[in-house]
C-alpha cells in the first residue's frame, strides 16, 4: 500500500486518482502490460476467436505464452472463455462488456502507429 501511496505522489494527477486506493494509470499498467496482451485484444475486437485463430494471428508466441496471456485476460474480466459441449472440445475468446471499453483506445493507438509509420518515412525520405 506504501507503494501506491508513493506512486500517487509522483503522479500529475494525483489530486483526482488519490480517492483510489491504486493510481488509475498504474491500475491500467497492469491490466495491459504483457508481451500480447494489446494484440490479443486487437484481434478480438472483431470477433470472437478459437485458440488456433488467435494463435495464427500471433505466430512468434508460445502456446504456453498465448494461455497465460488469455487467462490473465480472463482474470481481469477483460475476455470471455466459452467451451462449447462437443468433441473434440471447442473454445472461443471474446471481449466482455468490460473489455470491449478498450476498443476506442486500440483504434487510436492503430491511428497514432499508422501517423508515427507516416511522419518518420516523410523525415526518413526527407534525410537523404
Amino acid at each position: 500500500m506504501k507503494n501506491n501511496i508513493n506512486r500517487h505522489e509522483q503522479c500529475h494527477m494525483k489530486d483526482q486518482c488519490l480517492k483510489y486506493e491504486i493510481c488509475p494509470m498504474v491500475l491500467a499498467e497492469n491490466l495491459f502490460s504483457g508481451k500480447w496482451k494489446i494484440s490479443i485484444l486487437w484481434y478480438l475486437s472483431y470477433s470472437p476467436l478459437r485458440f488456433s485463430n488467435i494463435q495464427n494471428q500471433l505466430p512468434n508466441v508460445t502456446r504456453k505464452m498465448l494461455t497465460q496471456q488469455l487467462r490473465s485476460l480472463e482474470d481481469d474480466n477483460l475476455i470471455y472463455r466459452k467451451v462449447y459441449p462437443v468433441v473434440p472440445p471447442k473454445v472461443e475468446y471474446g471481449l466482455t462488456e468490460v473489455g470491449k471499453k478498450i476498443i476506442p483506445i486500440l483504434e487510436m493507438m492503430h491511428s497514432y502507429g499508422a501517423e508515427y509509420l507516416n511522419n518518420n518515412y516523410a523525415i526518413k525520405n526527407q534525410s537523404q
